[in-house]
Formats: C-alpha cells, sequence, structure tokens
C-alpha cells in the first residue's frame, strides 16, 4: 500500500491501474504524513546520514531538511537493507546508498568508491510501497518491507522488493525517498491549509486552529442567566462533570416495570472509535503502523491472554508499546487502572478521557485514536 500525496488525482491514479490488478482504495487518517517536518532528528538518525564534505559544522534541524529540498545539495542516506533478487526467492542483504540520481548497492562490503556502486532504482517512473505482508507472500527476513513499482507496472514480477532490519530505519528510507522523489512540492503541501491564515513561511510551523475550533466557548447555563466561563481550570471541570453526568444518564434504561436500572459499565466502551473488540497485539500493531507512527496515536482492545483486562496500545517515539488496563473491585464497586490502582476510573471511556489531558504514567498523552473502520 501506498499514500496518494495531496498533489496527486485520485482519477489519474485509478487510471494507471491494469485491469489484471486487484487494487482498491482505503481513506484512513495518516498523522505522519509532514511529521518529517516538525521532528526530522527522529526521522533521520545520525548513522544513516551524512552530509556533503563542504559542510563540516553541526546541521540544525531545520538546516537537514533544507538540505533535502535544495537542488544544489542532499543528504546521502546510507545503511544495510535486504534485497530481493530479481527471478528468485532468495533475499540477500547488502549495504546501499541514496543519492540524488538514485538508489544504489555495494557490491564489495561498505564501499563507496564508484567501482563498486551498482545502480538499483530510480523513482521518477516508479512509485514507492510499503510492504504489508512481504514476511508472508514473498519470504521477506523482516516485517519491515517496502518496495517499488513501475508506472506501467504489469504485475509483481516487475517490483524491486527492499527490507529494513527495524521500523526506523524503514522510515528513514522512505521518508527520504520521498523528499528526493517530490522535493518542494511535500513542503508546498505541507504549508497549503495554513497559508493566508498564518503568513508563515518557515519550515518549523504549528497548525493553527480552524475558525469553528476557535469561536467555541465554554458556557454555564445553570442561573437565570447564561454566561462564558473565562477562567480554563473552571471550563475544565465543568466538561468533566458534563461528561460524567452524560455518562450517568446513558447507562441507564428501563425495565419492565418502568423503573430504571443500571446498565454495566462494561458495555460502554463498545461504541467508541477507539475501541477494537477482539483484535490481537500484531493487529494492533498493523493499524497503528497504518495510522501513522506519531506520538500519541493509540486504540484501546481486549487483552488476548487475560480476557477480564483490556490493553492500550499506544505509539511513542517510532515505537509501539502496550499497557495493560487492570480491573479492580473495591466495596463492592469496578474500578480500571493503569498504575496498580493509584488512579481509579469507573469506566474506559473516563480513563481515556483523563490521559488524552494527562499524561500520568503513559510516556505521552493520547492524541490521536486509531479508528475501527476505514472508509
Amino acid at each position: 500500500g501506498r499514500a496518494i500525496e495531496d498533489h496527486e488525482l485520485v482519477m489519474e491514479v485509478q487510471s494507471s491501474w491494469v485491469m489484471e490488478e486487484e487494487n482498491k482504495l482505503y481513506f484512513r487518517k495518516n498523522y505522519a504524513k509532514y511529521e518529517f517536518f516538525k521532528n526530522p532528528l527522529s526521522f533521520f538518525p545520525d548513522h544513516m546520514i551524512s552530509f556533503p564534505s563542504e559542510i563540516n559544522a553541526a546541521v540544525s534541524h531545520s538546516g537537514i531538511l533544507q538540505m533535502f529540498l535544495s537542488s544544489s545539495t542532499y543528504p546521502e542516506i546510507h545503511g544495510y537493507l535486504h534485497a530481493k533478487e530479481q527471478g528468485k526467492k532468495a533475499w540477500k542483504k547488502m549495504y546501499f546508498l541514496l543519492r540524488r540520481s538514485g538508489l544504489y548497492f555495494s557490491t564489495k562490503g561498505t564501499s563507496k568508491e564508484p567501482r563498486h556502486l551498482q545502480f538499483f532504482c530510480e523513482f521518477s517512473n516508479s512509485d514507492m510501497y510499503m510492504s504489508l505482508t512481504g514476511k508472508k507472500v514473498s519470504g521477506a527476513p523482516t516485517n519491515y518491507g517496502f518496495c517499488f513499482k513501475p508506472n506501467k507496472s504489469g504485475g509483481t514480477r516487475d517490483l524491486k522488493q527492499l527490507c529494513a532490519d527495524d521500523e526506523q530505519s524503514r522510515t528513514c528510507w522512505m521518508t527520504a525517498i520521498r523528499l528526493l522523489k517530490y522535493g518542494m512540492q511535500l513542503y508546498q503541501n505541507y504549508m497549503q491549509p495554513y497559508q493566508g491564515r498564518s503568513g508563515c513561511s518557515r519550515l518549523n510551523v504549528t497548525p493553527m486552529r480552524s475558525i469553528s475550533e476557535n469561536s467555541l466557548v465554554a458556557m454555564d447555563f445553570s442561573g437565570h442567566r447564561s454566561r462564558i466561563i473565562e477562567n480554563p481550570t473552571e471550563a475544565l471541570s465543568v466538561a468533566v462533570e458534563e461528561g460524567l453526568a452524560w455518562r450517568r444518564r446513558g447507562c441507564l434504561r428501563l425495565n419492565s416495570h418502568g423503573s430504571p436500572i443500571a446498565m454495566s459499565n462494561m458495555a460502554i466502551h463498545r461504541s467508541q472509535s477507539w475501541f477494537h473488540h477482539k483484535i490481537s497485539r500484531e493487529e494492533a500493531q498493523r493499524l497503528i503502523l497504518q495510522h501513522g507512527l506519531v506520538d500519541g496515536v493509540f486504540l484501546v482492545r481486549d487483552s488476548q491472554s487475560n480476557p477480564k483486562t483490556f490493553v492500550l496500545s499506544l505509539s511513542h517515539g517510532l515505537k509501539i508499546k502496550h499497557f495493560q488496563i487492570v480491573p479492580l473491585e473495591d466495596d463492592g464497586k469496578l474500578f480500571y487502572t493503569l498504575d496498580d490502582g493509584h488512579t481509579r476510573f469507573t469506566d474506559l471511556i473516563q480513563l481515556v478521557e483523563f490521559y488524552q489531558l494527562n499524561k500520568g504514567v503513559l510516556p505521552c498523552k493520547l492524541k490521536h485514536y486509531c479508528a475501527r473502520i476505514a472508509l
């Protein structure tokens, strides 16, 4: 699968498909699409990037991106990748180098001498895809695969398949190749939603809130007259109280005699978009990966090892971590906790809402949820 860039037209992409190909379009939010503009050092680790010899000083965050976008200079990306030999089932580990002229591999260890470099692929007439099932279908040595498919490909036989040893390495290669292929167009895509509102032209840009978000205010309707709540702390406490009141109302239903009875807290979370019923750890990781390895991307799922517990799967630092949500019973009441009972919640909705506002024991706040279904 691959993401369609903002400047690409869906109909043009579809028109290049041949009849024999079983292609599909999925519309899913990709939170990591332009994350490298905000935090380039996380995407380009020191051991994988080299700068032209004339640049001796340390390169700043924005300096790395300016070099990628410049027509005169380009950083070199290098490291080991597994490559599938054309027409064979075997994979071979080789030392690769990404330069402005294309992707090369060394025929002699890590030598960068021109006589030892062999051309592997260029990108103007091909598209880059992330391999979703490379290990299962192609026998790849790892799950971190990507490949290049010619625009007028006749099928899988024309694919140039590669795989990295870890997610950080794959992310680095794929991000650098996107920048090499599209250059300044990517930066224009990133900036376009904010032009005319912010007037900013620098690389480090904080996206502005939409007009609709800026027009929302906290209101208090408890008295005879409504009033705007100016104090942010008061507004937050009112919002929490409203949420609790809504949950209490939602947990009541009428019995056969018309009397209200309480529903189990166990069922409330099932209507939430961030809750995934019985999915495995591997499926959770795949879903988060498809939404982008940005800090705060998360989902909540049933635990497979313990049927009575739940698991919070969270992306942080380009890794996916899993935290067990344990149910506790105290004085006949059921609570949920992530920190051995120090912080308790009456249901999973309250737990998620709390960690969206507070980091607590987690490495970061919950920011973006993985939707159950892609349109």
